[in-house]
């Protein structure tokens, strides 16, 4: 009997763990943030939807998207986004960098400095990349594509190469034929709509799932 009682108890215990739930803030900029699109049709809110379809329960999603941030701005508010109830962290920057030909090594610095924010607070990441166009030229480009995945190595986070790889299959958006993506793009060519977002997240969504088991361990 008081080995009955204890395998129920450790079932019962199994089930709590199972059942904890999981704190993920999405640190970025307006691809985060949902701009141009109604609430329910953002990143977070339809990859929370994703997740639910997937099964995958008990998870929080913080939108941390703040539209037009650097990866300056997103090292700026990572400590007070990383409060003690987030456990895990999904990092999508550097849009903005591009937009304004800021150099790669400014960004990788501030990338760097989040990841350490992380590392410190013991939280797991999940560093999602952006592809530099080619009209930067190739030494632009080769430093800033390769900093994500360096970044990620070093530091233990999960990588996923481009937030716009369910569009644009992983070249840079202003790379790609203009016919391929303008369906899923707002009027501006740099937001894309709600069908758009649907497909980023079908992309990102495993991802963000192996970062929750990893948050669960």
């Amino acid at each position: 009997m008081r080995k009955l009682s204890l395998a129920i108890a450790m079932i019962c215990a199994a089930s709590v763990v199972a059942a904890e739930e999981i704190t993920v803030a999405a640190l970025g900029d307006s691809l985060t943030q949902g701009y141009g699109l109604r609430q329910s049709a953002g990143f977070v809110p339809q990859l929370a939807d994703w997740l639910n379809a997937q099964g995958v329960t008990n998870v929080r999603l913080i939108n941390a998207g703040v539209s037009g941030d650097t990866t300056a701005g997103g090292l700026a508010r990572v400590d007070w986004t990383l409060t003690p109830d987030v456990d895990a962290m999904i990092v999508a920057l550097g849009g903005n960098d591009l937009l304004r030909g800021i150099d790669p090594q400014v960004s990788r610095s501030n990338l760097e400095g989040i990841l350490k924010a992380a590392q410190a607070a013991d939280v797991d990441v999940l560093l999602i990349g952006l592809t530099a166009p080619r009209n930067y030229g190739p030494e632009y480009k080769q430093a800033f594509d390769a900093m994500y995945a360096e970044l990620a190595e070093e530091y233990g986070a999960l990588y996923l190469p481009s937030f716009f790889a369910g569009i644009t299959g992983g070249t840079a958006l202003r790379d790609t034929d203009p016919a391929l993506v303008q369906p899923y793009m707002q009027f501006d060519g740099i937001h894309p709509n709600a069908s758009g977002v649907r497909n980023i997240v079908a992309a990102v969504g495993p991802s963000v799932v192996e970062l929750i088991a990893l948050a669960r361990k």
